[in-house]
């Protein structure tokens, strides 16, 4: 059995509003609800929306003894073999994206923040980067050394809090899917900050806050007279932490100094509902900008 401390929050991690002012959103349990939550047992968590930047939360935050309890896993058991072969199309969306708001010139230095098996910084090498990473996961970072030929001298093995990069070293820092499982984003980002050259970029992929799905499952839930929330999944898998809005960065940069330079919504996939609703929720989603997650490029001011 996992293992918790439980850290009672006062304010709003990225911009600051005090969680009185705060709105509940409701209960999550720390296994998958489904659509009769009443009938799990377990232990829940209450989840806030911040009202002035549209983050949502769980408060207290639940962090275990052993991170290894929620992130050690191999990942076989994740992906299938399919996932282990690299493509050099992989991350190219991000990486064009990035040139056409940066005057790229070979050479630039680039950090992948939670690297995984080290896919992105193959393609940010061969795009002509001096790419560098660190994972938290030992099983993963493991794979990137041993499947995909990693260099040792690239990547780290440890979690943000206890990484060291000399101040204004970077040109491109990612946060792809990372931010969320994260304890503090608000410093993680300031940590990155420090990292990243003046007028270089952050790239974050994000779960919006926004996201219908989860709003529609929540209304199911006040309708039938519970107080439960399909937002976030603070104590089992995935273990995300925290939904943001742009909002939620655009607050925080008038803090630490970046500025949103350009974010979109994007819809993704739809899960536990019928494949013949599909169509008509994607549908909703695009028009109304409430797709499953954000993407935000971000420049240091």
């Amino acid at each position: 059995m996992i293992q918790y401390k439980f850290y009672e929050r006062d304010k709003c991690e990225m911009c600051g509003t005090v969680t009185e002012k705060n709105k509940v959103k409701g209960i999550r349990l720390n296994t998958t609800q489904g659509f009769r939550p009443k009938q799990k047992l377990g232990i829940a968590v209450s989840v806030q929306q911040c009202k002035q930047c549209g983050l949502i939360y769980s408060n207290p935050l639940p962090i275990p003894n052993h991170i290894s309890d929620h992130y050690e896993m191999p990942p076989e058991s994740y992906w299938n073999e399919s996932y282990f072969q690299y493509d050099k199309a992989y991350f190219s969306n991000e990486i064009s994206k990035f040139k056409e708001l940066v005057n790229f010139t070979p050479g630039m230095k680039a950090l992948d923040i939670g690297a995984g098996i080290g896919k992105s910084m193959l393609s940010l090498q061969h795009a002509g980067f001096d790419a560098y990473g660190f994972e938290p996961s030992e099983s993963f970072y493991s794979r990137a050394i041993e499947k995909m030929n990693v260099s040792t001298d690239k990547l780290k093995l440890g979690m943000i809090e206890d990484m060291e990069y000399d101040q204004s070293s970077f040109d491109f820092i990612s946060f792809g899917a990372v931010l969320e499982h994260l304890y503090h984003p608000a410093e993680s980002i300031s940590k990155a900050m420090n990292w990243l050259k003046p007028g270089g970029l952050v790239h974050l992929e994000v779960p919006s806050s926004k996201y219908l799905m989860s709003k529609v499952i929540s209304l199911f839930y006040t309708l039938r007279g519970t107080n439960y929330t399909a937002h976030l999944s603070p104590m089992h898998p995935p273990f995300h932490l925290y939904e943001f809005q742009i909002e939620s960065f655009s607050e925080l940069g008038k803090k630490i100094g970046f500025e949103v330079v350009s974010h979109k919504i994007e819809v993704c996939e739809i899960l536990n509902f019928p494949q013949f609703t599909h169509p008509f929720f994607k549908r909703i989603m695009k028009s109304t900008n409430t797709g499953m997650q954000l993407i935000a490029w971000l420049r240091k001011l």
